[in-house]
């Protein structure tokens, strides 16, 4: 484990692992897990079943100072670091290291005076929800109630109510963070700038969030939901989408999604068997006008669902019904400038029915305040792009290397358009990427600026990620 006994008996490295783990059990407050402990396995486990880490140590912490305790024990050792919560973006799977499990800092504290929440590293959104809807405000939380939520903001946070709102790292108020020096700070625009520049869309580079403070929106109800097209209307009801994209307020956040479903009893009646198009609807102006703004979608023709309706925020998680059970998948996706009919077609060709797999892939509309920096700026970027094209591949039974081929041919039918990725939909390969795919997340600037932060925050690149800034070149113009 220890760099300093490398050339030490194989008897006594042992020893001086076993006295180590033991030390750092006594001091922190959560679980301390070295392989084959009982815990183990579940604790490195998470959402995403496809890849797990296999860590040297596994610290779950309990709180903040745990945290401190199991990256000072990873720089006296040598170890590099990662962390997870809710386990749906991966740790990084390189055998060895430090993983730090956030999953016992779940508490979430809400003030409806102020409109802002506080969530520590292992909370979900769901809390979230629960604990400001009866306030009549909402998180900027994306369409899955069980993601965690330092990750998905640090990353942008592509949320049921961006359009409006913009990205939920646009609405950080202050950050705690454990940096590479083991020192707790906490983070505001006032108080260590480029940190908290950095943070918000660096992600996990720069140290271990902790907890994290953001704004909530008053909003207290949705007009929301779901149009489903049968497999003859897939193609009408994508250039109808497209189409109405032009020209909807920013007050509308929207998508199109394709699947195939099988032909069993968990799969709900209309929709079983058959391959689909799937329109999500979030609008948070009235009812009413919700229904003027859909009808050219539901002109497309019948619907095998058409569930839009007035919501309360509380129920907004009904309106992609995002699978909630831990699952194998690989997924990617392209950030473009504009897109047409034709090549979402080409994309279908590959990604629809004849894919070799079980394949979702969506087209999100993007633009409205997603294309302004906030007040406080932040590292998020691809703010040029007008829609983000995601595919997901389940990979439970399926080759692999076919995954990877089918997500390679859809970057290569939309590279013309591409604008680069988003960093929370790049998941599931179980490698940290190269520093070409790190590059496609970031503009030139943006790039180069945060590859100087990391050089000064974390030197020895403690904290190695699964998207690592270390040693990425802050001039790519210069390769």
């Amino acid at each position: 484990m220890t760099a300093n006994n490398a050339a030490g008996k194989p008897e006594d490295d042992h020893a001086s692992r076993a006295a180590a783990l033991a030390e750092l059990g006594a001091r922190v407050q959560g679980v301390v897990y070295a392989p084959g402990d009982p815990g183990y396995d579940d604790e490195r486990s998470g959402f995403q079943t496809a890849f797990r880490p296999s860590p040297d140590v596994i610290v779950g912490a309990a709180n903040a100072e745990d945290v401190r305790l199991a990256v000072e024990f990873a720089r006296a050792h040598g170890l590099s670091m990662s962390v997870r919560a809710t386990g749906h973006a991966p740790a990084d799977a390189s055998p060895g290291g430090v993983l730090i499990s956030t999953r016992r800092m779940a508490e979430v504290r809400v003030d409806p005076a102020a409109r802002t929440a506080w969530a520590q590293a292992g909370a979900r959104w769901e809390r979230v929800v629960a604990e400001s809807t009866p306030h009549g405000l909402a998180p900027l939380n994306g369409s899955a109630p069980h993601v965690g939520v330092v990750a998905y903001t640090l990353g942008g946070g592509l949320g049921l109510l961006a359009r409006e709102f913009g990205y939920a790292a646009d609405h950080v108020r202050a950050i705690e963070v454990v940096t590479a020096d083991a020192t707790l700070r906490r983070v505001t625009a006032d108080g260590d700038a480029d940190l908290f520049w950095a943070l918000r869309g660096g992600r996990d580079n720069f140290g271990i969030v902790t907890s994290i403070e953001f704004d909530l929106m008053p909003v207290a109800r949705v007009y929301g939901g779901s149009l489903v097209f049968d497999t003859d209307l897939v193609e009408a009801a994508t250039a109808a989408y497209l189409a109405w994209t032009e020209n909807v307020p920013e007050q509308v956040t929207s998508s199109i999604s394709f699947i195939g479903l099988p032909d069993i009893e968990q799969v709900p009646a209309p929709l079983r068997g058959r391959h689909t198009a799937s329109i999500k609807i979030v609008y948070t102006g009235d009812a009413a006008d919700g229904e003027r703004l859909v009808a050219p979608l539901r002109a497309v023709g019948p619907r095998l669902v058409d569930d839009l309706a007035d919501l309360p925020y509380a129920r907004s998680h009904t309106i992609h019904n995002d699978p909630a059970h831990p699952h194998a998948y690989l997924g990617d996706n392209v950030l473009v400038r504009d897109l047409d009919p034709e090549a979402l077609r080409a994309v279908y060709e590959l990604a629809g029915p004849s894919a070799p797999m079980m394949v979702m892939h969506e087209v999100r509309h993007l633009g409205g305040a997603l294309s302004r920096q906030p007040a406080v700026p932040n590292a998020v970027g691809g703010r040029d792009a007008r829609y983000i094209v995601r595919v997901v591949a389940m990979i439970d039974g399926a080759d692999l290397d076919a995954a990877r081929a089918l997500q390679a041919d859809v970057q290569a039918v939309l590279k013309p358009l591409s604008l680069g990725r988003n960093l929370n939909f790049v998941y599931g390969d179980g490698v940290a990427p190269g520093p070409d795919r790190v590059a496609e997340v970031y503009d030139p600037s943006t790039r180069a600026r945060l590859a100087e932060l990391k050089a000064a925050y974390d030197p020895g690149n403690l904290f190695a990620g699964n998207h690592n800034l270390g040693g990425v070149d802050p001039d790519p113009a210069s390769r």
